[in-house]
């Protein structure tokens, strides 16, 4: 669906996709494969004072700063959203957003729940999708397999993850990630819907009315 208008309408204002859920759902793996389906698809790289991943860049996965420079950013008021999770700092440049979207283009998002909660308050027409792992045992699976984490860590994700999915209903849709390639094909198949829907078009429909009667 590279190629579909949807994905690039410089007519309208671009539509927020906000993809979260909890920590090893595969939230980075999923966004990174539709990107690469959907390439008019903006990615809004966010900030973390987490340590970096092995094989993850500065600037195109997260940019990462020490925990000074991103107090820094929340006291100059530069991110839309910012959460403190499992002792990390996470947070989206605001204004990026903001004039990408002005400019017709689609933003997702990959932040985590608490900062999707955030962003739904500031920008309530946006489509919030939650991933959810296939069952509790297979998220732990994940978590452990990165290999990644200590014992403790991997305790207070799984607490985290709990929370988390308790907070469902403040989205607008779930979707399993049993694989990623079905999982892209949910979220393409919703944003062709919400691009489809009629207050998108009301506006254009009635200037077309206005400048016919004239």
């Amino acid at each position: 669906m590279s190629n579909n208008k949807w994905l690039s309408n410089e007519e309208d204002k671009g539509i927020l996709i906000v993809l979260s859920g909890p920590s090893g759902v595969g939230k980075g793996t999923v966004c990174t494969a539709l990107r690469s389906r959907a390439r008019e698809l903006v990615y809004s790289v966010s900030a973390t004072t987490r340590a970096p991943r092995e094989g993850e860049v500065d600037g195109l996965n997260y940019f990462f700063k020490t925990r000074e420079q991103f107090l820094a950013m929340i006291e100059q008021d530069e991110l839309l959203e910012w959460a403190e999770y499992v002792g990390n700092y996470y947070g989206t440049p605001k204004e990026f957003v903001k004039q990408t979207l002005d400019g017709g283009k689609d933003v997702i998002l990959e932040i985590e729940v608490q900062g999707a909660l955030k962003v739904r308050d500031q920008f309530p027409e946006g489509i919030f999708i939650f991933l959810l792992p296939p069952s509790l045992d297979e998220l732990e699976n994940r978590i452990v397999n990165r290999g990644t984490e200590s014992d403790e860590t991997i305790r207070q994700r799984m607490e985290a993850a709990l929370y988390e999915i308790n907070l469902l209903e403040h989205y607008d849709y779930a979707i399993v990630n049993d694989q990623v390639e079905a999982a892209c094909n949910r979220i393409e198949a919703i944003l062709l819907a919400e691009h489809c829907k009629r207050d998108r078009f009301l506006p254009k429909i009635k200037k077309w009315i206005e400048e016919v009667s004239e």
